[in-house]
């Protein structure tokens, strides 16, 4: 098996949302579960950013669906999702 490079659009609740913070809160969860590749914002519309993640993980079955759900459990995140997964 190889590895996956995962991409995850994760909105934030408000446009007032400490993007830092909650890059710092993603690594601190994802530590030892998935390899953090890089960090990008994508504007959404009137000031809202959304953060893109890219992580690197082995190809297993439903890693994506995990890291999914913690991403969801991050402080002011409204919403994750899935963009893109290839192998790497």
């Amino acid at each position: 098996m190889g590895d996956v490079l995962i991409t995850y659009k994760i909105m934030p609740t408000g446009v007032d949302v400490d993007l830092n913070s909650m890059k710092k809160e993603i690594e601190d969860k994802l530590n030892g579960i998935a390899k953090i590749n890089d960090f990008s914002e994508e504007p959404v519309a009137f000031g809202l950013k959304a953060l893109i993640v890219r992580v690197i993980v082995k190809d297993e079955g439903g890693i994506s669906d995990k890291i999914e759900e913690i991403l969801q459990t991050v402080n002011n995140v409204q919403g994750v999702v899935v963009s893109e997964v290839t192998l790497i």
